[in-house]
């Protein structure tokens, strides 16, 4: 198990994700420096709109403790990520799956080395359940088998479907989703609502970022709250 101190997801009472008054710096993240403030409760999954992806990405950072505040603080799993060395930070994010619009494929190695590397880097699974894992995720969203060719190679499609086998990958307890279903050549609706349910049913809890406001109206039941963020910051929508 990873090293994450003694906070443990089957006894955490509190938020899994925590921003009070979180001001990011500007010159670091390019986000006005407005606090920005959320709490979000184990299985709880919530629609943040934006326009800009972009912002959408940095916001998701600063999630991730990747951006240094001006002042405020960020909690995941009752853990402020300035209080962490760097062996607790990287294990934490190791409980963390994204999907994002910022180029992350590299053509020196092949999809399967960036699809499992975040597990076998932050984590001390074994191989052979990552793989295991990540044969049953790709079957799920519609792969033929694990892609060892280069990212190059694959299809857009595939590429889509490997950015979410990538995110759900290892349990995480927080997913920081940037809508996958709005740009996908293919239709992984089925697929991505069935592993957003399976992780909120253990006690995971989710951001889902979207500009088009339909993608995730089959879901609208099931979400726990709807925010908007902008250059003014987070601000909260009455879901009618």
């Amino acid at each position: 198990m990873s090293d994450t101190g003694t906070t443990s997801v089957n006894r955490l009472a509190g938020p899994m994700l925590e921003l009070a008054d979180a001001t990011p710096v500007f010159d670091e993240s390019g986000m006005p420096p407005t606090p920005l403030t959320l709490r979000l409760m184990p299985g709880e999954c919530v629609i943040v709109e934006t326009r800009d992806m972009t912002r959408a990405t940095v916001f998701a950072d600063l999630c991730s403790g990747m951006i240094h505040l001006l002042k405020g603080n960020v909690r995941f799993m009752g853990l402020d990520w300035t209080e962490l060395n760097d062996r607790r930070r990287n294990a934490l994010r190791g409980r963390i799956g994204r999907i994002t619009r910022r180029a992350i494929w590299s053509n020196l190695f092949g999809t399967h080395v960036a699809m499992m590397l975040k597990q076998l880097h932050h984590t001390t699974i074994p191989l052979e359940t990552v793989t295991t894992d990540t044969e049953h995720l790709c079957e799920r969203f519609g792969l033929p088998g694990i892609p060892t060719d280069v990212p190059g190679r694959l299809s857009e499609a595939d590429i889509v479907r490997a950015a979410c086998v990538r995110a759900f990958l290892g349990k995480p307890q927080l997913l920081l989703l940037e809508d996958p279903l709005e740009t996908s050549p293919v239709d992984l609706s089925q697929p991505f609502l069935e592993s957003l349910t399976e992780a909120r049913d253990r006690g995971a809890s989710a951001i889902w970022f979207v500009r088009d406001p339909t993608v995730w109206q089959r879901y609208r039941q099931a979400i726990n709250g709807q925010w908007r963020l902008a250059d003014d910051g987070l601000m909260t929508i009455r879901m009618r």
